[in-house]
């Protein structure tokens, strides 16, 4: 079978995505799977993951050109390439948003915030510590105490009247103020958004430490989080940043994308030299 197939794995600390891509045909993205890992054992769900998109798509693993991995990307025990997740996630948002200056990873154990140059090369980059109160792991945490599922976070967030002031420095301690709101009686919503507004302040930190420019998109997990896209706006309005932010397009699958489309160009580019 003549293919012109790449796949791109993302091997986070959370989840595996998959992106599977027609690269001759760069504006078709073929298939997109995204696995949790919970507490199994990452290298089985990546295998089953790869078989079960190559199944859906009809295709065998030999008909693919090039298989990228991207993150944690050891795990992935057949593969042609590895991209370092800066230049993976920086390609993928370009793909969707050429127009893109800035672009914020929110990962589960990190914040990662990333300027662009020209064709989606990374000019700079800043991010966050793994121990800081400011990640998705956090937030999943978080939402164990309050009852509520991570869908439900967004929408509350934004239903908040008086955002409720959290510890920024460490996640035991703002966990530990969480349970005592809860005790006390605050509401979810204010509980949620002041949640928001603590990891915003570290992202927009970042961003003004970087000097970035609009637009800004954010990728990961929880760029699917309406409340925490909008604490972000808020800060960089108070701050008069005049930031343009908005969720990317694919966000959870950015790093797979990125990794599909360089695994592709490299592949093209060693064919030139052969």
């Amino acid at each position: 079978m003549n293919s012109n197939y790449t796949l791109g794995i993302d091997v986070g600390s959370s989840f595996i995505k998959l992106a599977l891509i027609d690269y001759q045909d760069q504006s078709s993205i073929k298939d997109i799977l995204v696995e949790k890992i919970r507490k199994r054992n990452p290298t089985v769900v990546i295998d089953n993951a790869v078989s079960t998109i190559l199944e859906r798509n009809e295709i065998k693993y030999e008909d693919i050109l090039y298989v990228a991995s991207t993150g944690e990307g050891e795990l992935v025990t057949r593969k042609r390439g590895h991209f370092y997740s800066m230049t993976t996630h920086a390609r993928g948002v370009f793909h969707h948003h050429p127009d893109a200056k800035t672009v914020v990873d929110l990962g589960a154990l990190y914040s990662r915030v990333i300027t662009l140059e020209s064709s989606a090369r990374v000019k700079n980059y800043a991010m966050t510590g793994q121990c800081a109160s400011g990640s998705g792991q956090f937030l999943e945490n978080i939402t164990r105490y309050l009852g509520v599922t991570i869908s439900e976070v967004g929408p509350l967030s934004l239903k908040s009247t008086d955002p409720a002031k959290t510890s920024g420095i460490c996640a035991v301690l703002a966990e530990t103020d969480v349970i005592n709101m809860v005790a006390q009686g605050i509401p979810t919503s204010d509980i949620i958004k002041g949640i928001h507004l603590s990891i915003a302040r570290r992202i927009v930190m970042l961003l003004r430490k970087l000097k970035v420019e609009s637009p800004v998109y954010l990728t990961g997990g929880m760029a699917l989080d309406e409340g925490l896209t909008e604490a972000i706006r808020e800060l960089g309005s108070e701050r008069n940043m005049n930031l343009k932010v908005h969720s990317s397009t694919d966000n959870i699958a950015t790093g797979a994308i990125g990794a599909a489309l360089w695994g592709g160009f490299r592949h093209f580019k060693l064919l030139e030299k052969n």
